[in-house]
């Protein structure tokens, strides 16, 4: 029991929202109240501003509206309405001024701190009942619609994360085909993603960067060779050296895979795209502008570009091809560092190294 405070019979028989909390000093206007509201709804009684505040904060959830006097000792109907007020709960539950002291200052200052009504006193009860009750159905309401809202919301964003899921699984598709098709595992792309997320997560390359930007790159990193979709089997597949004919064709697997992305209006609406056009683009650019289709060079290639080219080269030297055993991955890094796959960016060869070994795990943990 708190000090101060009085209950009903009704008190151990509490339900969410259908509960009132009368709070006034005059045992009198409680018993009228009570009364009037007690066919309606389960009745708490406080007999000051103190413990009706103590009342009210630890039955908050049960409540659906509060009477409040404000004239009392210990601490007055304003001060529990400031209390309130400060920490946002005359916004959640109706609450009613009654009182004989209405005046334009108190009604103010009362209305600026969130009360519902000013109700006079003497009270008139079919008046009194009549405005508490309907005040209180519209809150409810209120508060089921709501409920339905979040509801719907809830669901929306349940089907928006399928959607996302499953354009994610058909991009995903899509890429490992292509690498079934030039008779790699399909784990190729996954790598790439892989990388290229601890990268962004891992380095000074991803300052900057929020988590939802580095996932949306790391996504586009997966379709960074959808153009060889375009590419004959015979120059895709072919176990020994390209000629230089063939080595043209291979190279236009960049341009033939934006062009694609250009023609997926699903693909041009997703967040990744942007970052995915210019990866698949660009991925064979190199940092000296001796790479391809554009001769881009410098930061003219994009940092997450950039990156995507450094782990497609790392993993294809580690990784058994067609045309190629593995190399061991220390001497891929040698490889990388003399340039004899092409020149990267000295600042991303250096990020690369200090991450490595944490990389390699990657390929451990499959």
């Amino acid at each position: 029991m708190w000090k101060g405070a009085i209950h009903t019979e009704f008190q151990y028989q509490t339900n969410p929202l259908d509960t009132i909390l009368i709070i006034d000093d005059d045992e009198i206007n409680r018993g009228i109240l009570g009364n009037l509201f007690s066919p309606f709804y389960t009745i708490l009684e406080a007999e000051n501003g103190r413990s009706g505040l103590e009342i009210l904060l630890g039955h908050q959830a049960e409540l659906c509206a509060v009477l409040l006097d404000v004239v009392m000792p210990n601490m007055s109907g304003l001060e529990v309405l400031r209390h309130l007020n400060q920490d946002g709960i005359s916004s959640q539950i109706p609450i009613f001024l009654i009182t004989a002291e209405a005046h334009d200052a108190i009604m103010k200052e009362a209305y600026e701190l969130g009360v519902m009504d000013v109700i006079s006193k003497p009270i008139i009860p079919y008046v009194v009942e009549r405005r508490v009750n309907s005040v209180v159905e519209l809150f409810q309401a209120r508060k089921r619609l709501e409920n339905v809202a979040e509801q719907q919301q809830s669901k929306l964003l349940e089907q928006a994360t399928q959607i996302v899921s499953l354009s994610m699984g058909i991009i995903e598709s899509l890429s490992t085909a292509i690498e079934f098709r030039s008779g790699e595992s399909g784990e190729h792309v996954r790598r790439i993603h892989d990388i290229t997320r601890y990268m962004l997560l891992h380095t000074e390359l991803g300052d900057g960067m929020s988590e939802e930007t580095i996932n949306d790159i790391a996504l586009a990193a997966i379709m960074h060779d959808v153009g060889k979709i375009a590419i004959p089997d015979a120059i895709l597949n072919k176990p020994g050296r390209l000629t230089p004919e063939e080595f043209e064709v291979m190279k236009t697997h960049t341009v033939q895979g934006a062009h694609l992305l250009e023609k997926i209006p699903q693909m041009r609406e997703h967040k990744a795209y942007k970052y995915a056009y210019d990866i698949t683009r660009h991925h064979h650019e190199r940092w000296d502008g001796c790479g391809y289709p554009d001769h881009l060079k410098g930061m003219e290639i994009p940092v997450w570009t950039q990156i995507v080219s450094l782990a497609d080269v790392y993993d294809a030297l580690i990784s058994k091809r067609v045309y190629k055993d593995a190399f061991s991955c220390n001497e891929a890094l040698k490889m990388i560092q003399n340039g004899e796959c092409g020149v990267f960016n000295p600042q991303l060869v250096d990020c690369f190294l200090t991450v490595e070994k944490d990389i390699r795990n990657l390929y451990y943990q499959r």
